[in-house]
């Protein structure tokens, strides 16, 4: 009956894309292929009154399997996906768009270009309306590849100077594809969205033409416009945007500030520790003190040299000083649970010292301050720093035996 043949039909098609999925998963994409193009024939195939149109699994599985595909060709790939164009009218410009990374993928960035322009030009009704973010992503992209373009023009000039017909020819074509990149790019950002790529690329553009007000503008726009996500390199950009442009450290600090609150592990927060302890301001010494400890509070920073030097380097001035001793506990009360196990173990006391003698340096010196002369720590790498015959690591033992009592009163 049509009733059973349905239900069979049905169970057909589940158990069909079961098989697919257990091939995709053990990267068997032979089989899947055989079992696509079965799934797809059955798809023709059926009798039924209702309309079965090619579905949006059949082109996403369909990509991943030619993308792995041993024996697949770029035009196996290219065949496929224009059949997707024409089947898929309601995903048209989302093939396109993928049809366009694949290109570039492989490299052929003028085939790619050649796809973007001619999935702008495409008009279906109601279906062109329905789809303008997609259309809005297809005129950013070629605005990017614009962007490579002008690129690529601009460093022809560098090169070989602005002398002669040639060159002037060169220029024009840099200018034009300048005017069509910017216009896509600027029309992308400024839609509420992560585009980092897209805004670096147009400030490079604004930047070159000496357009500084307008980077600047479209740069803090990003960074602090509420109606864009948090993204921490927005605030990257603008601060990398402001320290080329020699702007003021108060700037500076206010970008890397907010960059600190959003991520408190990142690779500025070195540079940021460096220009908050050359300030003769003293709240910013003390964020300063706070961004390092942030810092070595994550598990990437652990070996790192510089980071412990930068924390060595302020802990000796404040102990020295014995000035703000506060500061260091402060920061040492809500992490003397668990640093000592974290940074400051017999293991990690003997492989600092045999793969890194600046890091167990810089290690010693910290955990003497905050643990005191009887720390494993300190004890193990000083020991090991003397019997060495290392200098330095002698008046290290000194320095940690004489401030001793700072560690008392640091731990109370």
């Amino acid at each position: 009956s049509s009733h059973e043949y349905k239900l069979n039909f049905k169970k057909s098609k589940e158990m069909c894309l079961s098989y697919i999925q257990d091939a995709m998963l053990q990267k068997q994409w032979k089989k899947a292929a055989e079992f696509l193009t079965f799934y797809v024939e059955s798809l023709e195939k059926d009798f039924s009154t209702e309309h079965v149109s090619p579905s949006e699994m059949i082109w996403r599985i369909g990509t991943e399997i030619l993308c792995h595909h041993s024996h697949s060709s770029m035009k196996e790939f290219n065949s496929f996906t224009e059949q997707m164009k024409s089947l898929g009218v309601k995903r048209y410009l989302k093939v396109c768009l993928e049809h366009t990374f694949h290109l570039l993928c492989n490299g052929l960035i003028d085939e790619a270009y050649q796809n973007l322009s001619l999935s702008e030009s495409w008009r279906f009704g109601e279906q062109t309306i329905i789809q303008d973010k997609e259309m809005k992503l297809i005129k950013a992209y070629r605005g990017l590849l614009d962007y490579y373009n002008w690129s690529k023009q601009k460093n022809i000039l560098l090169e070989h100077g602005q002398d002669g017909f040639e060159d002037l020819t060169v220029e024009q074509e840099m200018h034009s594809c300048f005017r069509k990149a910017a216009v896509n790019l600027k029309e992308i950002i400024e839609i509420p969205g992560v585009w980092d790529l897209f805004v670096k690329c147009y400030v490079d553009l604004l930047e070159f033409y000496g357009d500084h007000n307008e980077a600047r503008q479209v740069l803090n726009e990003y960074a602090y416009n509420s109606k864009f996500p948090a993204n921490p390199n927005a605030h990257v950009y603008l601060y990398q945007f402001l320290k080329r442009h020699g702007e003021s450290k108060k700037s500076l600090v206010s970008a890397l500030k907010i960059l600190h609150d959003v991520v408190p592990s990142h690779e500025l927060m070195i540079d940021f520790n460096i220009m908050l302890q050359k300030s003769k301001k003293r709240k910013r010494r003390r964020l300063g003190l706070e961004v390092i400890f942030a810092v070595l509070d994550y598990a990437g920073w652990k070996e790192n040299v510089k980071a412990w030097s930068c924390l060595a380097k302020q802990v000796k001035q404040i102990v020295i000083s014995e000035k703000y001793l506060d500061w260091i506990q402060q920061e040492w009360n809500s992490r003397k649970d668990w640093w000592p196990a974290f940074h400051f173990s017999c293991y990690l006391a003997k492989r600092n010292w045999q793969e890194n003698e600046s890091l167990s340096y810089e290690k010693a010196l910290v955990a003497g301050i905050l643990l005191g002369k009887g720390c494993r720590y300190f004890k193990y790498v000083s020991h090991q720093g003397c019997k060495a015959q290392v200098k330095r690591f002698r008046v290290l033992k000194k320095f940690v035996n004489k401030h001793n009592p700072v560690y008392l009163r640091i731990s109370g």
